[in-house]
């Protein structure tokens, strides 16, 4: 793979989709490794303005014809004022083309929605929301750095079934420091009670300059056990199953029809935009990061320059690697037939011997055109995931 820090001019034009990044938030979480800083005292509005501009010259050089899906994440979306979140939905709706019947997605905190905040949503065709909830144990919201508290949770959720809004998703994450079996259970009872459409859970991963990263090192953070965690994903997928939210990929649950579109296009190994501060993106054959600390990502877009910082540009053996990657992550798994047709080759060609190996570890299932993960495999994805990396030789 070669990296640099322009995109091709001959990436060609595909459908896409677009992430979008506010980077800002009103307090940081102790396990958070996303792109962010305190909204307190931040360029907010130029910051908004040059995010437009990104989008601009960017659709100047790649236009696109119709974006598949839009989705707002962060940092802390709902942060921005009212008049903030206006300013820049707008400015998104007049630059991207986009069918209101698409899915276009915001991420939120509880207690940080208001009737405005939401009503200016609406007028610019959101029409699915993202929240974090990571737990109902208030204790551990606020050993983990959460703001908000269940009673929050709560309160939203009233608020948008009151504005009939249900087209809404949380987020939970288990394997905490402390969490027991019994704690868990109660958060997974308390959310499937919220009779959502669409819930993702995720264990607890330890991130590199993350505050319990460092107290890990230091001594000062206890994790549950492994049995403990892989006992919490058998428990999140029965219970699931049982209210009807299928798994669809490793860490999502949905009703039939209720499936994050959004993801399913990164999973899909699909094209994407990536607008905003330390924002990434996948275009033609080329991924490509913009620079991540505010300052940085808004002096290029002052000399009207784009703000990106590294791309690489993947060899067919990347490519390859990230149709395995990506694509095993789905339950469905990864159709034969269209791994050839994609690259011209039979995926047991290149991987024959990887795939028996898989298979007999009871990490891989072969069903005529499809292979997946099995539920062992689905909870050490990311084993699986590095059976498959290649030689950069062909």
């Amino acid at each position: 793979m070669t990296k640099t820090n322009q995109l091709s001019t001959s990436t060609p034009m595909f459908d896409r989709s677009a992430y979008i990044h506010i980077p800002f938030c009103e307090h940081i979480c102790y396990y958070c490794d996303f792109n962010k800083v305190f909204l307190e005292g931040q360029p907010v509005d130029e910051y908004i303005q040059s995010l437009l501009k990104e989008i601009q010259l960017t659709q100047a050089l790649y236009p696109e014809q119709e974006m598949k899906t839009i989705y707002i994440g962060g940092g802390t979306p709902t942060s921005l004022s009212a008049k903030q979140l206006d300013v820049l939905l707008k400015g998104v709706r007049e630059q991207l083309t986009f069918d209101d019947r698409n899915e276009f997605t915001v991420e939120a905190n509880p207690g940080d929605l208001t009737q405005e905040k939401l009503q200016v949503m609406k007028n610019y065709g959101v029409n699915r929301l993202s929240m974090g909830v990571q737990t109902f144990d208030d204790r551990l919201l606020k050993k983990i750095g959460r703001k908000h508290t269940a009673a929050d949770v709560y309160e939203t959720m009233k608020f948008l079934e009151k504005e009939n809004f249900t087209n809404v998703s949380i987020d939970l994450i288990y394997a905490l420091p402390g969490q027991t079996l019994e704690s868990f259970r109660d958060t997974l009872t308390r959310a499937l009670a919220l009779d959502l459409p669409h819930y993702s859970l995720y264990s607890l991963i330890l991130e590199n300059k993350t505050m319990f990263m460092n107290w890990v090192r230091q001594g000062r953070l206890q994790l549950p056990e492994e049995e403990i965690e892989a006992q919490m994903f058998d428990e999140t997928i029965e219970a699931m199953e049982k209210k009807g939210r299928h798994q669809y990929e490793v860490s999502n649950f949905a009703l039939t029809g209720k499936e994050s579109q959004h993801n399913l296009a990164y999973w899909n190994n699909d094209h994407y935009y990536g607008f905003g501060a330390g924002a990434s993106g996948y275009l033609g054959q080329t991924r490509y990061k913009n620079h991540g600390p505010i300052q940085h990502y808004l002096k290029p877009l002052r000399e009207n320059q784009l703000p990106i910082v590294e791309t690489e540009e993947l060899t067919r053996l990347n490519q390859i690697e990230e149709e395995l990657f990506l694509g095993l992550r789905k339950k469905v798994g990864i159709s034969k037939q269209k791994f050839q047709q994609k690259f011209q080759e039979p995926i047991e060609a290149i991987y024959g011997e990887v795939i028996q190996r898989l298979i007999k570890e009871e990490l891989l299932i072969e069903e005529a055109d499809i292979l997946r993960l099995t539920k062992k495999g689905l909870f050490v994805g990311n084993n699986v995931f590095e059976a498959f990396l290649l030689s950069e030789k062909e």
